[in-house]
């Protein structure tokens, strides 16, 4: 679980973030959705610690993440997997030194331990034999799965997804959201998404917070979207006609 009270951020004279509270629960896939400029990378980063908060706190469950000393904060960062938007891969490593990164950085397994590891991982995301290859050799939907693979190498407790399904087609934006719910609920992680993705929302969204002007506008699961009588849920949800025709006909029956 993640619990943020009375979160502020400030650059200068523009106030993004003002006042948020909400918690992020543990075994769920927890969903930060907005338009543009509401305010959700801003938070993702104040999270991960990207950002430091202008005022607020951040809890990991009965841990204060901003009063953290600097080896307790490091022992937190390892209980944290990060997806990130561009899938972040090193072009000139394989995608097995990609994945095993992570362990060459924050632990002293043998490298037999580590390729262990690393081929449970591509096993899990559904990419076994695919060890030697470069990312250059490989979809985007593939490694994007293998970013998922790095960021749950190392068995967090808490991952973080930037825009997971950004570029993809709209079947294989699919599968990577079956399989961050499938991991999310198999190791019972505090799963965090930053997404603009009205099929995640609708898919995967168990505990969707919507951010406006830096507030929560609105907070719920993805089978309260289609009941809600909230104005800025449904300009944002809604915003083409064909949506707001199904929505009509939904409500309807």
């Amino acid at each position: 679980m993640i619990k943020i009270e009375k979160l502020h951020k400030s650059f200068g004279e523009v106030h993004v973030l003002k006042g948020i509270d909400y918690t992020f629960e543990s075994g769920k896939t927890n969903l930060i959705i907005g338009k543009s400029g509401a305010g959700k990378t801003v938070l993702l980063k104040n999270l991960v610690g990207l950002l430091v908060p202008s005022s607020g706190t951040i809890w990991y469950n009965d841990i204060n993440f901003g009063a953290l000393e600097k080896q307790d904060l490091q022992n937190l960062r390892m209980d944290m997997g990060m997806l990130f938007q561009g899938n972040a891969l090193f072009d000139s490593l394989t995608v097995e030194e990609n994945i095993r990164f992570p362990l060459d950085m924050f632990t002293k397994d043998t490298l037999a331990e580590k390729k262990k590891r690393v081929d449970y991982c591509l096993e899990r995301v559904s990419l076994q034999d695919t060890n030697d290859r470069f990312p250059s050799e490989i979809s985007g939907g593939m490694q994007k799965r293998v970013g998922i693979a790095r960021a749950i190498v190392l068995n967090p407790k808490y991952l973080f997804c930037d825009e997971p399904n950004s570029g993809l087609d709209p079947k294989t934006a699919i599968t990577i959201d079956e399989l961050i719910m499938n991991i999310t609920k198999e190791f019972n992680i505090t799963t965090v998404i930053n997404t603009h993705d009205m099929n995640s929302v609708m898919e995967i969204g168990e505990n969707i917070c919507l951010l406006d002007g830096g507030k929560v506008a609105w907070h719920g699961n993805k089978d309260d979207v289609m009941e809600s009588d909230n104005d800025i849920l449904y300009n944002f949800i809604f915003a083409s006609p064909f949506l707001k025709r199904l929505k009509s006909k939904a409500l309807s029956k």
